[in-house]
C-alpha cells in the first residue's frame, strides 16, 4: 500500500514562506490533483514530495515511511515534466530501457519492461525513432513510458501537457486517465489547468499563496465551493457573482434594487444587513424555452442579451444584471442577436450566497 502523507509541511526560501504548514493524505492508487494559479505552492509541494527541493519544515512519508531526508532515488517515485527530458541521441527502445541500464538490471528484464511499457501506451511502432521524429503527444507518451518501466510506487506529473496545442492535451488527458486504470498507481499531478484537473482527478486540492483553499472530489469543489476563490476557479465559465446585501431574513437586495429571495441553503445563516455576494453558475440561468426543466425554486428576470458566444449545442449569453455583467445558458439555440430580451428563469436552489468580507460561503 502506497499512501503519501503530508504533515505541516513547509518551504521558506529564506524570508518568503511559499508553503505554508499543509497537511493533506493520499490514499493507495488514489489520482490526486493539486491545482492553483502560478505562485501558489503546486510545484514546490510535488517537488518536496519527490525530493527535489528540501523541506523546511513538517514530514512527507511514503509508503508509511518518512523521506524527508531520502535522496529522490530511494523514494520509488517516478515523475514526468513538461519539457519531456528525453534523450535526442537515443532512440525511444533506449530512453525507455535507459534508467534500468544505469540500475544494470538484467537485459531480458528491461526488454520485458520496456516491451510492456510499450504495450499500454501505444509506442510499439515509434521503438527505433528518435525524439526530434516524435509529435509533442509521442513524446509526452515516452517520457510517461519511461516512468512505468521503473515500477515506482508513486508517479508524480508536473505539468506535462502545458507545452501541447489544445488538441492533444485532450488526447493525453485521455491517455493519461487509461494509464492511471492500467495500472493503478497513486499519482500526484500538477496543472494551472482546471479543465485537466476536473477530468483527471479522483481528488482535487486547490491551493492558493501556499495553503490549501479547499480539498474534494471535482464535483464537491465545483457544487459546494468554500470561498469566492474556488467558486471562480473552478467551472468554465467562472461562477457569476453579484454584490447584494439581506435586506430581510429571506431577501437579498442587489444593485439597483433588484431583490431576489434567499437560497434555501443558505436561510439561517444569514442577518438582515449583511453585504454578500450572491453566486450562480450560467447553467443555472437560462432563457426559457431554451433551459433544463427542472422543479425547484426560481426567479423571473427579463434581461438584454449584449454579447454572444455559440458553442455548438449550447450558447452562451452575455447580459447585465442589476449593472453587473453576467453569463447565462442557452440550450437547443438559435440565432440570437445582440440586443434581444428574453425571459429568464434563475434557479435559486442552486445559488450560492457568499460573505462579502471574508469570501466564505454561508449555508444553513
Amino acid at each position: 500500500m502506497t499512501e503519501v502523507t503530508l504533515s505541516n509541511v513547509v518551504k521558506k526560501y529564506g524570508r518568503h514562506q511559499a508553503v505554508h504548514g499543509i497537511d493533506l493524505a493520499i490514499a493507495d492508487g488514489e489520482f490526486v490533483v493539486l491545482v492553483g494559479p502560478s505562485g501558489c505552492g503546486k510545484s514546490t509541494t510535488l517537488r518536496m514530495i519527490a525530493g527535489l527541493e528540501a523541506i523546511t519544515g513538517g514530514e512527507v512519508s511514503i509508503g508509511g515511511r518518512v523521506v524527508n531526508d531520502l535522496p529522490p532515488r530511494e523514494r520509488n517515485i517516478s515523475m514526468v515534466f513538461q519539457n519531456y527530458a528525453l534523450y535526442p541521441h537515443m532512440t525511444v527502445a533506449e530512453n525507455l530501457g535507459f534508467s534500468l541500464k544505469i540500475a544494470k538490471r538484467p537485459e531480458a528484464e528491461i526488454e520485458r519492461s520496456v516491451a510492456e511499457a510499450a504495450a499500454i501506451l501505444g509506442l510499439d511502432e515509434l521503438m527505433e525513432r528518435k525524439p526530434a521524429e516524435l509529435s509533442g503527444g509521442q513524446r509526452q507518451r515516452v517520457a510517461m513510458g519511461r516512468a512505468i518501466v521503473r515500477q515506482p510506487d508513486v508517479f508524480l506529473f508536473d505539468e506535462p501537457l502545458s507545452n501541447l496545442d489544445a488538441k492533444l492535451r485532450t488526447q493525453m488527458r485521455v491517455e493519461i486517465k487509461k494509464l492511471h486504470q492500467k495500472v493503478g498507481n497513486t499519482i500526484i499531478y500538477v496543472t494551472h489547468d482546471q479543465v485537466e484537473a476536473m477530468t483527471l482527478a479522483d481528488r482535487i486540492v486547490l491551493m492558493r499563496d501556499g495553503y490549501i483553499v479547499q480539498v474534494g472530489t471535482p464535483l464537491d469543489l465545483f457544487n459546494q465551493p468554500v470561498d469566492t476563490f474556488v467558486a471562480t476557479f473552478i467551472g468554465s465559465p467562472p461562477m457569476n457573482l453579484l454584490a447584494g446585501e439581506v435586506s430581510a431574513p429571506d431577501r437579498i437586495t442587489l444593485g439597483e434594487g433588484l431583490a431576489v429571495p434567499v437560497p434555501a441553503s443558505a436561510r439561517g445563516g444569514l442577518r438582515v444587513g449583511q453585504k454578500v455576494q450572491f453566486g450562480f453558475r450560467a447553467d443555472n440561468l437560462m432563457p426559457v424555452g431554451h433551459a433544463v426543466e427542472e422543479a425547484g425554486q426560481k426567479a423571473q428576470l427579463r434581461l438584454t442579451v449584449t454579447l454572444t458566444e455559440p458553442l455548438g449545442t449550447e450558447t452562451l449569453l452575455f447580459t447585465e444584471i442589476a449593472g453587473t455583467e453576467v453569463q447565462a445558458k442557452m440550450l437547443n439555440p438559435r440565432p440570437v442577436t445582440p440586443g434581444e430580451t428574453f425571459d429568464f428563469e434563475l434557479m435559486l436552489d442552486k445559488c450560492h450566497i457568499f460573505d462579502a468580507a471574508s469570501g466564505n460561503a454561508i449555508r444553513s
